[in-house]
């Protein structure tokens, strides 16, 4: 842990000596790659001072073993400037807003919500965001859902990788999910702690490796009990590369065998899911991500927010370097994929202010 942050402390001051000659991180590894704004960031946090208020309200001021880092639209804005990002869909990330008290996350989650969408107001062009619904209150959810895709106009909706313990397929949120399929929304998959925090102290931060063992339950969840199948018009999004689904695909397969389905289905729903590069950008995750998931259903995410900007950097320096992907995929990856999905990302151009 100490020798992580030791490394996190020398890339800072290394980063913040090449700014007092004008130069950042972004322009040595990414050169003239930066100027040209296409890239589109599907995994981008933001952490208003609404959230992180009333979060220490409760007496929660940290995640992942260190307090909330500071965030601002500008920091946003700049990042994304400095690196190629077109626009960025937001979302607020673990611990989320449910701490067993219903009401306030009902209150915690309109009030992100309306944050979120006078975000996308003030910055035109560069943000949209994905609501967070208040579960596990399905009818409350149900109204924010409304709410938050009619009124609000956002992009589609966040969920965590397990709401109190409950995984995603877990029948109790079948109403909330046959509402998402109606509309043929899309659904950013987001991994959070596991419930109670059950996991081995290995003085390890969690979301080094139980977010992504998360996000797997999750997913094995959702195909174990055919939620992919039943609700088949909603779009998801899994965030760093599916966790260990795309190295498990196998097992999923046969686990859901063991339930009833055809081993075939449970692989077709795995190719169905579109998969983020967020902490993901080695050759040995892309390579995994592109066998299963090929060019077409991967997206380019930062998990900015809550990683340094040089860490968004590297792993767009990464990808265009695997030698996994040509310029081709590559475009799909950063831009085409994502247009497919965010209709405000059609509908309006990019406008290059970035006040």
């Amino acid at each position: 842990m100490k020798t992580n942050r030791r490394g996190f402390l020398r890339q800072a001051m290394f980063t913040g000596a090449m700014c007092c000659f004008g130069v950042t991180f972004a322009d040595m590894l990414l050169g003239n790659d930066k100027q040209n704004k296409k890239i589109i960031d599907v995994h981008h946090h933001i952490l208003p001072h609404i959230y992180v208020s009333s979060l220490a309200k409760i007496g929660i001021t940290s995640t992942n073993g260190n307090p909330f880092p500071q965030w601002s639209a500008r920091q946003s804005i700049e990042a994304m400037d400095r690196n190629g990002i077109r626009t960025a869909i937001t979302s607020i990330s673990a611990p989320g807003i449910y701490f067993g008290d219903k009401q306030f996350a009902i209150q915690l989650a309109r009030q992100c919500n309306e944050y979120s969408a006078n975000l996308i107001a003030n910055y035109p062009g560069r943000f949209g965001a994905f609501g967070v619904l208040p579960l596990p209150d399905v009818d409350a959810s149900l109204l924010e859902l409304s709410y938050s895709l009619d009124t609000l106009k956002l992009d589609g909706v966040i969920l965590l990788s397990n709401i109190a313990g409950d995984y995603l397929g877990s029948p109790r949120f079948d109403d909330v999910f046959a509402e998402l399929n109606r509309r043929k929304a899309v659904v950013f998959i987001h991994p959070t702690y596991p419930a109670e925090k059950r996991y081995p102290d290995l003085q390890i931060p969690p979301s080094f490796f139980e977010f992504v063992f998360d996000t797997t339950r999750t997913i094995a969840s959702l195909i174990q009990h055919n939620t992919l199948e039943r609700f088949p018009d909603i779009r998801f999004i899994v965030a760093h590369g599916g966790g260990t689904a795309p190295y498990l695909a196998k097992k999923m397969a046969l686990t859901a065998q063991i339930s009833g389905q055809r081993s075939d289905h449970a692989i077709a729903q795995l190719k169905k899911m579109i998969y983020d590069t967020s902490l993901s950008t080695s050759r040995y995750s892309l390579a995994l991500m592109k066998d299963l998931a090929g060019d077409d259903n991967i997206v380019f995410g930062s998990d900015f927010g809550f990683v340094p900007e040089f860490v968004l950097t590297s792993s767009i320096y990464e990808l265009n370097n695997c030698e996994v992907y040509d310029r081709i995929s590559l475009e799909k990856i950063y831009q085409i994929n994502a247009v497919k999905l965010f209709s405000r990302l059609v509908l309006k151009k990019h406008s290059s202010g970035s006040s």
